[in-house]
């Protein structure tokens, strides 16, 4: 689907809904953290137990839905390109975070979650980490977002400008950059350590003048808020630092708390609470933390936990897959309740699209699965039982239900890889640590779980996979 076809879908779109108010759709704020572990919050059992609690971010799940098995991809990259288009991210090139000075990203084919909801009507914008492409078409005003600021890659950039070596390495320096659709992105400042501790204050203060802003139109908005905490290196901003007086990391979640808090006060201020769905959910799992002699300091270490799982992000582990997440939207979603249903992020693009009315593709496999009647409480099941792990364009692994497949395993990154022969088999309801291999005598449960694997095997014969490092123009094969 080049953009000239998106054009002429959007013109479809508009003509078909002329006749209902873009009123009748909710505004979305999505917050996406960065590398934000599945304990965390307190309403994971985090807050108090890590130093600080969490009351804003835990409000979100007492006013809303908790889901306590929602996935996401083990890189950064991955994620973001998951969840933006409802596919696995190995079917858009983007399976893994970028190596080198070349092009990647989301190729001008895709359709994105932002150019669903421009195309359904609405306002769009992004402040925050984007890390799907750096290059000319490849920013998010290129792919649906109306506006941006923010950074194109990840932070560990602002890190290395410092290091001995890089200025005579022909590396080029990361900036922090604005960009409204249809214009080139503008270079703001470099992103240093020097910055790195307030981004986000700024990111937020971006938000909360856009839903000023925006709210006083008859449209209906997206925004899209990718915080770049707690990703490494993990500085609080000064107003938050030795706040807690339970160290940096605990001074660093009563700021992303707080952050949250200010978006969920504008939203009350403004009057817009009952119209507006607020999601809040991360990335990745933790980070590692065995960053040997290289490591910048104690202070900007990485210490998160992902509660009772095991493993941090870069591994298939649960720890890696499963993040928080809480949903609120008052009067449609029903207050203090949770699901251990499996749900995966790029089921967020087909369920957002039937709320507000937007357009899924069928071009193309979707791999999202739509859960409107879960979220809104019309069924107790989400409708997923499996996901497929990918570790770049390798499967490691399948969830199916309560039990894990690996195929393939790595105690952390920073370890040696582990192929078998045949999977180990975990009960994550008895081994949330997946310790304890139960092949014997449970071999019926591979019989039960690999012909989803085998189902998604054969989706992705019939429709090839995009390249990494795919050139614009890209035009897909014909599907077999």
């Amino acid at each position: 689907m080049k953009k000239r076809t998106k054009s002429i879908i959007a013109s479809t779109i508009l003509a078909c809904s002329s006749a209902v108010s873009a009123q009748t759709s909710p505004n979305v704020v999505l917050v996406f953290m960065d590398n934000f572990g599945w304990g965390e919050p307190g309403f994971n059992g985090g807050g108090v137990t890590r130093g600080a609690p969490t009351p804003h971010i835990d409000s979100i799940a007492d006013e809303g839905l908790r889901l306590t098995n929602f996935n996401v991809e083990a890189q950064c990259t991955p994620s973001r390109s998951a969840i933006m288009t409802g596919r696995y991210a190995v079917r858009s090139g983007n399976s893994g975070v970028p190596q080198g000075k070349g092009v990647y990203g989301l190729v001008d084919w895709e359709y994105t979650m932002a150019e669903m909801f421009s195309d359904a009507g609405y306002n769009t914008a992004m402040f925050g980490k984007w890390h799907l492409g750096r290059t000319k078409g490849r920013f998010p005003t290129d792919q649906g977002f109306d506006e941006w600021f923010g950074i194109p890659n990840s932070t560990d950039e602002a890190a290395y400008t410092s290091l001995d070596g890089f200025a005579a390495s022909g590396v080029d320096e990361t900036y922090v950059m604005e960009a409204t659709k249809g214009q080139e992105p503008t270079k703001i400042r470099p992103y240093r350590l020097d910055y790195r501790a307030e981004i986000d204050h700024d990111i937020t203060e971006r938000a909360l003048e856009y839903m000023e802003r925006k709210s006083k139109e008859d449209k209906p908005f997206f925004l899209f808020i990718p915080y770049t905490q707690t990703h490494y290196p993990s500085i609080p901003h000064p107003d938050f630092r030795g706040k807690t007086g339970n160290g940096n990391w605990a001074d660093l979640l009563h700021q992303v708390d707080t952050y949250n808090g200010r978006l969920l006060d504008k939203i009350e201020e403004l009057g817009i609470e009952e119209e507006t769905i607020f999601i809040f959910t991360a990335d990745n799992g933790p980070e590692a933390t065995n960053r040997g002699s290289n490591t910048l300091t104690v202070e900007t270490s990485a210490h998160g936990t992902a509660g009772p799982w095991r493993g941090t992000l870069f591994t298939g582990w649960e720890g890696s897959l499963r993040v928080p997440f809480a949903i609120k939207w008052p009067g449609k979603i029903s207050a203090g309740t949770s699901s251990d249903e499996m749900v995966h992020a790029m089921d967020l693009f087909p369920t957002l699209a039937n709320i507000a009315d937007g357009k899924v593709p069928t071009d193309r496999a979707i791999d999202g699965i739509d859960m409107a009647d879960f979220f809104l409480g019309k069924q107790q099941q989400s409708g997923r039982d499996s996901i497929v792990v990918y570790m770049g364009d390798e499967i490691w692994g399948l969830k199916w239900k309560n039990w894990k497949l690996n195929f393939i395993e790595q105690d952390t990154v920073f370890s040696e890889t582990k192929h078998y022969a045949m999977p180990r088999v975990y009960n994550l309801y008895n081994d949330p640590g997946e310790r304890e291999n139960v092949l014997f005598p449970h071999t019926w449960v591979p019989k039960a779980a690999l012909p989803h694997l085998n189902a998604h095997i054969k989706s992705m014969a019939q429709y090839p996979v995009i390249k990494m490092g795919q050139p614009d123009p890209y035009t897909p094969p014909t599907a077999k």
